[in-house]
């Protein structure tokens, strides 16, 4: 990139978010904030800085955050399903969300659609005999910046390929194949990222984020592409194309991400194939979906070359990570009712009031960060009419559901795998990640272990990218990870 460049990129940048270097650097639980400044960082190094180094420099970001204030907010920067007075009494009373959050937000609900033909989402009369089976793809793009002024250089296709759900039903799913430009020739090694939660309406798939810039999985994306080899990102069963997506159900998760691994090998123009080395990586619901994959490949998609796995904050115990999430996250748990009613078939109108019902159909059809913003600091348990909170809900009514996507007791491939997590997670509870490697320690594997201080959940997602990328040329180099297991 040139000096010229750069320059621009930061006048862009600049002119977007009034507040974007205090809002990149905040320690507030915001997968909301991050997104735009973070999805033009192309290093991890750049990436690392955003985080504090001490717990000195994190009080300080802290101090920070509660210095902004509610001044500039009006109606035209606050999302039409937050009142203005709403927003102003949460920027003044809480650290944990800024001015420029808000201001985010409201600018993504301005964009037009673009990128990949609507029509191409939609499920043709037949699908391919076998699961990984290529059924079309089409040219994409892949934005860093949701004002469009920064397309990334490699070359973008989408395609769609067939999967089967858990009920055992023929399913399309799609993803896209990212290749980084010049490159020629079959490619040693790829990486297969499964996102982090996007939501669970169709409008939420990565591919149509990544063509309209607002793909916070941008970060990881680019961090990966930096270093010349083949990107593919996952969109999961039912984002994008038609059909419920169950969130975080163990088995379509995995199946959806190797199945696409199994279908780039046909897709035209790739350069991956049977003999590419891959790596399986996620944060968050991508490293639920990761660990699900290693779980189910023996047996759904053994001639896959895995060669190592990097799994962040993976939640393995749902109850556990439910009962423990404020009311900063209420969308998360919208999100998560809505989907365990219709895996459980359970009628929510039985147990929640209007307002409760409402809010679950608005969360239905809104990507994270504006579901964040839109039910922050809301109680549940004034949507239920029994005054019960969500999380009582789950406990009575979805248990079945939560206990059928455990994850770490089943066999996994006998690969070298990273397991990171930060200590300060305020989503994911720290000691999940660590019992997951700790379990896959006593199994025989090969485990690194890497605890960050990266405030709350996102600040420990850009904590590990640097310690991320350099596992990945390590094993792709077929060096062993450091053994954490010792220490387990």
């Amino acid at each position: 990139m040139t000096e010229q460049d750069q320059t621009h990129m930061g006048t862009s940048r600049h002119r977007t978010l009034p507040h974007a270097r205090r809002f990149a650097m905040l320690s507030a639980a915001t997968i909301t904030g991050l997104t735009l400044v973070l999805g033009t960082v192309s290093a991890p190094a750049q990436a690392q800085s955003l985080v504090p180094q001490s717990e000195d420099e994190a009080k300080s970001m802290i101090e920070d955050r509660q210095a902004e204030d509610s001044d500039s907010l009006n109606r035209s920067n606050v999302p039409e399903s937050v009142s203005v007075e709403d927003a102003k009494a949460a920027v003044d009373k809480s650290d944990e969300i800024s001015t420029a959050d808000v201001e985010y937000a409201a600018a993504l609900e301005d964009l037009p659609d673009s990128g990949v033909p609507e029509d191409f989402y939609q499920t043709p009369d037949q699908l391919p005999e076998e699961n990984g089976g290529v059924v079309k793809q089409t040219p994409s793009k892949f934005y860093v910046d949701p004002i469009k002024l920064i397309e990334h250089n490699a070359k973008s296709t989408t395609y769609m390929y067939k999967t089967t759900d858990e009920k055992g039903t023929a399913r399309a799913a799609t993803a896209t194949l990212l290749t980084p430009e010049g490159a020629e020739g079959d490619a040693k090694d790829a990486v297969v990222i499964s996102p982090g939660t996007q939501g669970i309406a169709d409008k939420c798939a990565p591919s149509r984020q990544m063509a309209m810039g607002t793909e916070y999985e941008g970060i990881s994306v680019t961090s990966a592409l930096a270093a010349k080899r083949p990107v593919l990102v996952v969109d999961y069963v039912g984002l994008g194309t038609e059909g419920a997506h169950s969130y975080l159900n163990r088995v379509e998760e995995g199946r959806s991400v190797l199945d696409a691994a199994k279908a780039v090998q046909n897709v035209e123009g790739s350069t991956i194939n049977e003999d590419t080395k891959l790596q399986l990586r996620g944060y968050s619901q991508g490293g639920h979906a990761t660990t699900a994959a290693l779980e189910l490949a023996d047996d759904w998609a053994p001639d896959l070359s895995l060669a190592s796995a990097s799994a962040g904050a993976v939640p393995t115990d749902l109850y556990k990570t439910v009962s423990g999430l404020s009311s900063m996250q209420t969308g998360l748990l919208l999100y998560g009712v809505s989907s365990f009613a219709d895996q459980a078939d359970v009628d929510l109108t039985e147990f929640l009031n209007q307002e409760g019902l409402d809010r679950v159909e608005s969360a239905s059809n809104q990507c994270t960060i504006e579901a964040v913003l839109s039910n922050a600091f809301l109680d549940t348990s004034t949507l239920t009419k029994d005054g019960s909170s969500f999380q009582d809900l789950v406990q009575e009514k979805f248990m079945d559901v939560a206990d059928k996507q455990r994850l770490g007791d089943a066999e996994i491939p006998d690969i070298p795998v990273l397991v990171n997590h930060s200590r300060l997670d305020d989503v994911v509870p720290f000691e999940l990640g660590k019992e997951l490697a700790s379990k896959w320690c006593d199994a025989g594997h090969k485990v690194a272990f890497e605890g960050n201080l990266g405030p709350t959940h996102i600040g420990g997602y850009i904590a590990s990218l640097p310690r991320v990328e350099l596992f990945t040329n390590r094993t792709f180099d077929g060096k062993a990870p450091v053994d954490s297991c010792w220490r387990l």
